[in-house]
């Protein structure tokens, strides 16, 4: 019976797609959104008491790091699209933990954390604090080092290829 389920689902396997996935596992995108997942459910759940999410708290602090800040120049920061930001904003302004200034000088608006933002923020630091200190004993303060570095650069490089390839820095074409 085993040798028969055995032959039966590599059969499966074999006639299951007929395209040629060869390689795909190696995708850059596929990799780092599942490690992205994975670390985002780990932040989530020791933020969890605190009643925000990692991507708000990453919001959150981006904001309070750089107040009063603009959308945009907030989107820059995240390397995140100002739709979707737009979106994770208006959850966070009608929380009452966020203030959108109306449109200013070259129609920009500006953010600003709320009373209640800065305690939201409070009350997740220590969490953040016991995770993130756990995640970088795990895996050595100067491989994180090394890590956060690379992904950095990786974020400039991604962010880089973007552009039409006659505007990619040099630098950037010869180490990627």
């Amino acid at each position: 019976m085993y040798i028969q389920v055995k032959l039966w689902l590599l059969k499966m396997k074999r006639n299951s797609c007929p395209l040629d996935l060869n390689g795909t596992g190696y995708c850059a995108s596929f990799n780092f959104r599942r490690t992205a997942r994975a670390v985002t459910r780990l932040y989530d759940t020791a933020l969890q008491e605190s009643g925000i999410r990692s991507t708000q708290f990453a919001i959150l602090v981006a904001i309070a790091k750089n107040q009063p800040v603009s959308i945009g120049t907030l989107a820059d920061v995240l390397v995140i699209d100002s739709t979707t930001l737009t979106r994770s904003l208006r959850l966070l302004q009608k929380s009452g933990l966020v203030i959108v200034s109306n449109r200013a000088a070259m129609r920009q608006r500006f953010l600003t954390l709320t009373t209640k933002g800065e305690h939201a923020l409070a009350r997740s630091l220590p969490a953040w604090r016991k995770t993130h200190l756990r995640f970088v004993r795990t895996i050595g303060p100067e491989h994180w080092i090394e890590l956060r570095s690379e992904l950095e650069r990786l974020a400039h490089v991604a962010r880089d290829l973007e552009k039409p390839e006659d505007k990619i820095p040099a630098l950037a074409r010869i180490n990627s």
